[in-house]
């Protein structure tokens, strides 16, 4: 049946000016599950890879314990779930199983210890075999990887089986626990299992535990699998730019544009956060009136109810006038979506040129950062982008924990949408 997804396109102005030259715009495209998925519930099958190599000992693993309990906890007894842990070598300390005998669970995930090096392969490949087990239409696959250090040497063979997860559907939430890990792997894991990466700070056990929970609950609220939009574009109209700005920020790949087309593989949508892209464009020239300069369809399934390929379509048209004071007014919905992907984009840039050794252009950029987020009542994120930039000025490097925040907490600044 029709109308399990709700597409809507909305432009940065109400109204653009008629010029004699070509104008940029903003697009953003929303993709919501309707009320006719209200009631999807697809069973999980959900495997937490979990380092516990001798850096995690003491509190970190007591709180790591705590959370893959609570994780747990959230699991029906029709979920499948499996628990790997890694240090230099791996063990499956739970093969996948129904999540029905919690207490038997908790108390295999309570004889956990610490030991060894990192070797995050490792345990993602045994991962992923437990994974295997349950796959499958109708269920939900998920690894939450979890590491607090760095990978010895087998950063290729990380990468690599990201690739293989995503071919299998199977996303990947890369977790980087503390200071002292990689955050270009993790997010190259996320990336290519269509996951994402987060930053849980060392000391602060709350976090970790919500996170678990969090990613449960998420996996459990998927009821769309496999979406894809597609813009398709009018002669003249010219993508630059697209970003995924919900339920995180990220920059898309430039393959996922054309002359023709902007195509973005959406993947899972989950209930009531539905997914958002932001689309930057230049248009030609128009004369006053209301023209249809683009089409946006959303491709999905919904494996639960055995639909596959459905389609929702809707014309993207915009308006032009010739009044200066018409052509003035803003939509404060995408303008939002705008500022806080331009705050994301600076301190990314920002960290990008520090890395090349621009450290005036980083400090800038850092600066740029900081007004934006403070304009955005970030106040906690700006004084670490000041922060940031004053230890350039003075000599010294960035630091891990301020760069890592940054780098993650501006990802999320559109859950905060009005």
């Amino acid at each position: 049946m029709p109308g399990e997804v709700q597409l809507t396109v909305q432009a940065n102005k109400t109204l653009f000016p008629a010029t004699e030259s070509y104008q940029l715009v903003y697009l953003l495209i929303e993709a919501l599950p309707t009320g006719a998925v209200a009631d999807v519930q697809m069973p999980l099958n959900f495997s937490l890879v979990l380092d516990h190599s001798g850096s995690m000992s003491g509190q970190k693993l007591s709180n790591l314990k705590q959370a893959a309990m609570l994780a747990v906890d959230r699991m029906s007894d029709q979920d499948l779930v499996s628990i790997v842990v890694f240090d230099d070598k791996v063990k499956v300390i739970v093969p996948s199983q129904p999540a029905a005998d919690k207490d038997a669970l908790k108390r295999l995930i309570d004889g956990i210890r610490d030991g060894g090096g990192t070797e995050m392969s490792r345990g993602m490949r045994k991962g992923l075999e437990e994974l295997r087990k349950g796959l499958g239409p109708g269920r939900v696959s998920r690894m939450l990887l979890l590491t607090d250090g760095e990978t010895f040497g087998d950063e290729k063979a990380c990468r690599q089986l990201a690739d293989e997860a995503g071919g299998l559907g199977v996303a990947i939430a890369a977790m980087g626990l503390g200071e002292d890990w990689n955050e270009r792997l993790l997010d190259d894991i996320a990336q290519s299992s269509q996951g994402h990466s987060d930053f849980i700070p060392a000391g602060q056990p709350d976090v970790i535990l919500n996170t678990f929970q969090r990613q449960v609950m998420a996996a459990q609220a998927t009821v769309i699998q496999n979406a894809e939009l597609i813009l398709r574009l009018l002669p003249g109209t010219m993508p630059r730019a697209v970003w995924r700005v919900m339920p995180l920020i990220a920059k898309l790949d430039h393959r996922a544009l054309s002359d023709r087309d902007v195509q973005v593989a959406l993947g899972d949508v989950e209930r009531e956060q539905g997914q958002g892209v932001l689309v930057e464009m230049s248009i030609p020239p128009r004369q006053p009136g209301t023209y249809r300069i683009a089409q946006a369809e959303v491709g999905y399934d919904v494996p639960v109810s055995g639909l596959t390929g459905e389609k929702e379509k809707i014309d993207v048209v915009l308006g032009f006038t010739a009044d200066p004071a018409e052509a003035a007014q803003e939509n404060p919905y995408v303008m939002s979506v705008v500022e806080k992907v331009t705050a994301h984009k600076l301190q990314t840039r920002a960290l990008d040129e520090a890395a090349l050794g621009n450290i005036v252009g980083a400090t800038q950029k850092l600066r740029a950062a900081a007004t934006r987020l403070l304009d955005l009542g970030e106040e906690d994120l700006a004084r670490t982008a000041m922060e940031e930039a004053e230890r350039l000025e003075q000599g010294q490097d960035l630091s891990a924990k301020g760069t890592k925040k940054l780098r993650y907490e501006t990802r999320k600044l559109t859950q905060k949408l009005e």
